[in-house]
């Protein structure tokens, strides 16, 4: 799919900078956003329609909020290619809707790093379903776009207040910084644990 219509976004972010001027031309641009717990709650304090992902799911956020996205209802509607009729028809089947955009951001595990936190609070603070979903939408980049940083969202916003869409070609670059993220993500999660010996 060269050219990408936004119509479905999933908004779940720590960083939230930017974060109501996205949502809110979102809105204004007539996309369904879904979203947890405090991107949730901060897009309500600001008046922008919001769907839980507990709605989607129909399934309640569990373990301490350590488990939220990590759903067939979520991921199916984040991988299906949207050029493969088959993966469409399973979409249907299911009545699962696709995403179009994911903009999620994660854990600041360097904070808690820096705080000197016990390692089991540490632990608490290593992101499980946000790495999930933009591995997944970084894979998935002909389908639908990532945004993994704040840094990204006015160029975002230009390209589909100018085209009324979003290129492969910024899709890819998104896509190529996420899987680079995560790696560095998972690095210094590795190197925290390394016991030495």
């Amino acid at each position: 799919m060269q050219f990408l219509p936004i119509k479905r976004a999933l908004l779940s972010v720590t960083d939230k900078s930017g974060l109501v001027e996205l949502a809110r031309f979102l809105a204004q641009n007539q996309v369904e956003i879904v979203s947890t717990g405090g991107t949730k709650r901060l897009l309500e304090e600001n008046g922008i329609p919001v769907v839980s992902v507990s709605d989607v799911t129909n399934f309640p956020e569990i373990l301490g909020g350590r488990v939220k996205t990590l759903h067939p209802h979520i991921h199916a509607g984040v991988l299906a290619d949207k050029d493969n009729p088959e993966h469409l028809k399973t979409l249907e089947e299911l009545n699962i809707k696709p995403f179009d955009l994911i903009c999620v951001n994660l854990y600041n595990f360097a904070q808690a790093v820096e705080k000197s936190l016990d390692l089991k609070s540490a632990i608490e603070q290593i992101d499980i379903g946000g790495p999930t979903l933009l591995r997944a939408g970084a894979k998935n980049f002909h389908s639908l776009c990532v945004l993994p940083n704040p840094t990204f969202y006015p160029r975002f916003m230009t390209e589909l207040k100018e085209n009324g869409q979003i290129s492969l070609g910024f899709r890819q670059e998104m896509a190529a910084y996420t899987f680079s993220m995560i790696s560095d993500y998972d690095r210094m999660i590795a190197n925290y644990l390394k016991v030495d010996g």
